[in-house]
C-alpha cells in the first residue's frame, strides 16, 4: 500500500463535493491487483490506522478524482480549430479527409500515442473515444490504452452511406468487423467497446438494425452517437426517417436507446425526448465547447433536471476546442448562464466538477468503479498545483471558501495546473 497527504476532494452520493484540507489517501491492490482507493478521510483520523504505509506529503497540493471525458474523437485531434459555416461543412471539409488517414496503421500508432498522452497530460484519465470507420484505428487506440493500464472505452464508427470514399464502410462487414472487435477488446483488462453508428443520417436502415441486434446480443457493452446536435442535421433525419417521432426516437426504434447509451449533444430535445432518455437510462454527453464554437445551440441543464434523465461533461474533440476539463466547464458555465430556456441557471462549481468526474462515471454506468475518490474505487487520480500560475496562486490564496477555490480553477486553470496524473494500474 501507499497513501498520499494533501488536501482531498471527492463526491458523496447526493453530489456533494467532500473536502478535507489535510487529508490522507490509502490506495492499494484489490484482489485483481488494481490500484484502488483503500480509505479516504482526514490524516489525523486515519494515519493511525496506517502504521507503516509509506506517506507521500504533498503540501499545497489537491488530490481530485481523474477527469472522465464522455465523449472525444480520437483522428479528430488535428481538426482542433478548423474554421467552417457549421457542422455539416465542418464534416466535409475538415473531418473526413482527415479520418481517411486511418487506414494506415502506422498513423494510428502514432495518432494514439499522441492523443492519450494528450488526455493524461490534461488530467483525463478515462474516456469514451470515437475511433473512424477503419478496424485499425481501434487496435491501436485499444493497444495503447491496454499498454498504459487506461480506463478507455471506443469504438470503430459505423458509416455506410452518406459519407465520402476513404471514411465510408460496407454494411454487412461493418457489423462484422464491430462484432470481431467486441470480442478481440470489450472486457480486456480495463478496456470496453462501445457500438458506434457515427449519427443516424450515415447508417442505412440495415446497418442500424444490425447494430441494435449486437446491442442486444452483447448487453454490457457501451453504445454511443450524436443526436440533435445541430437544426439542419435534425431537418435530414427526420426526412431519412419519417417514421420515427423524433431524431432521438429513430435509435429507440432500432433498439439502441438503453442503459450504457450515451449520446452526444441532446440539445434540440422536448420532453418526449427528455423522458424517453430518462426510461431507457441512456444519458447526455454535453459537449459545450463544441457546442459554442460550431454554433450549434446550448444543452437545457433546465428541462434535463426537470425531466430527470443522466449526462455528464466531454471534450468532443476536435469540434470542441480544448482536451482541458477546466475549459469544457468554463464553458459549461457561460452555457448554464445564457442558454437555458428559463434564464440565469447558475451551475455551482461543485456542480460542474461532479459533472467531469462522478457524474460522467455514473452516466457511463460506471458510478462507484471511476470518477470518484470513495473506499473501492479505482486509484485514478489527479496531483492539482493551485499556484501553478501567479495569477492562479494569488486567486487561490484568497478563496474563503471551496467553492471559490474550484472555480478559481475552472476559470484560470489549463494543463499547467495538473502537476501529476496517476493511473490505478
Amino acid at each position: 500500500m501507499h497513501s498520499y497527504r494533501a488536501a482531498i476532494l471527492r463526491f458523496a452520493d447526493d453530489r456533494s463535493a467532500i473536502y478535507e484540507e489535510d487529508g490522507l489517501l490509502v490506495v492499494g491492490p484489490d484482489a485483481k491487483g488494481r490500484q484502488v482507493v483503500r480509505a479516504v478521510g482526514p490524516y489525523a483520523t486515519l494515519a493511525p490506522d496506517y502504521p507503516g504505509v509509506a506517506v507521500e506529503h504533498l503540501p499545497g497540493a489537491i488530490i481530485a478524482p481523474g477527469f472522465v471525458d464522455l465523449h472525444i474523437h480520437f483522428p479528430q485531434v488535428d481538426v482542433i480549430g478548423s474554421p467552417a459555416a457549421g457542422l455539416l461543412p465542418w464534416l466535409e471539409n475538415y473531418t473526413f479527409p482527415h479520418e481517411s488517414r486511418f487506414v494506415e496503421e502506422a498513423h494510428c500508432s502514432e495518432l494514439a500515442t499522441f492523443f492519450l498522452d494528450e488526455l493524461l497530460r490534461h488530467g483525463v484519465t478515462s474516456a469514451l473515444a470515437f475511433a473512424t470507420s477503419h478496424p485499425s484505428s481501434v487496435n491501436a487506440l485499444m493497444a495503447e490504452a491496454r499498454h498504459r493500464g487506461m480506463r478507455l472505452i471506443a469504438g470503430k464508427v459505423l458509416q455506410d452511406r452518406h459519407s465520402p470514399d476513404g471514411v465510408r464502410d460496407e454494411t454487412e462487414q461493418s457489423l462484422i468487423d464491430t462484432e470481431s472487435l467486441i470480442r478481440k477488446w470489450h472486457g480486456q483488462d480495463r478496456l470496453g467497446y462501445a457500438i458506434t453508428p457515427r449519427f443516424a443520417p450515415s447508417c442505412s436502415e440495415a446497418q442500424l438494425r444490425g447494430a441494435g441486434e449486437l446491442a442486444a446480443k452483447y448487453p454490457d457493452v457501451w453504445i454511443q452517437s450524436h443526436v440533435a446536435e445541430n437544426l439542419d442535421e435534425i431537418k435530414w433525419a427526420r426526412e431519412l426517417f419519417p417514421a420515427s417521432r423524433s431524431y432521438l426516437s429513430i435509435y429507440d426504434d432500432f433498439g439502441l436507446m438503453r442503459e450504457r447509451a450515451i449520446y452526444a449533444h441532446c440539445i434540440h430535445f422536448d420532453d418526449e425526448d427528455r423522458a424517453l432518455m430518462r426510461s431507457t437510462g441512456a444519458a447526455a454527453a454535453v459537449s459545450p465547447t463544441s457546442n459554442l464554437f460550431l454554433g450549434s445551440g446550448f444543452f437545457d441543464y433546465e428541462g434535463a433536471d426537470r425531466i430527470g434523465f443522466k449526462y455528464g461533461l466531454a471534450s468532443d474533440v476536435g469540434g470542441g476546442t480544448s482536451f482541458s476539463p477546466f475549459h469544457t466547464m468554463l464553458a459549461a458555465y457561460y452555457v448554464g448562464r445564457e442558454g437555458q430556456t428559463k434564464p440565469g441557471v447558475s451551475l455551482s462549481p461543485q456542480n460542474l466538477w461532479w459533472q467531469h468526474t462522478a457524474g460522467a462515471a455514473r452516466a457511463l454506468g460506471l458510478e462507484g468503479v471511476i470518477g470518484n475518490l470513495q473506499p473501492g474505487c479505482e486509484a485514478d487520480f489527479v496531483i492539482l498545483d493551485p499556484r501553478a500560475t501567479p495569477l492562479l496562486a494569488r486567486k487561490t490564496a484568497q478563496a474563503t471558501s471551496l467553492d471559490e477555490l474550484l472555480f478559481s480553477l475552472i476559470v484560470l486553470g489549463d494543463d499547467r495546473a495538473i502537476a501529476r496524473t496517476v493511473i490505478a494500474s
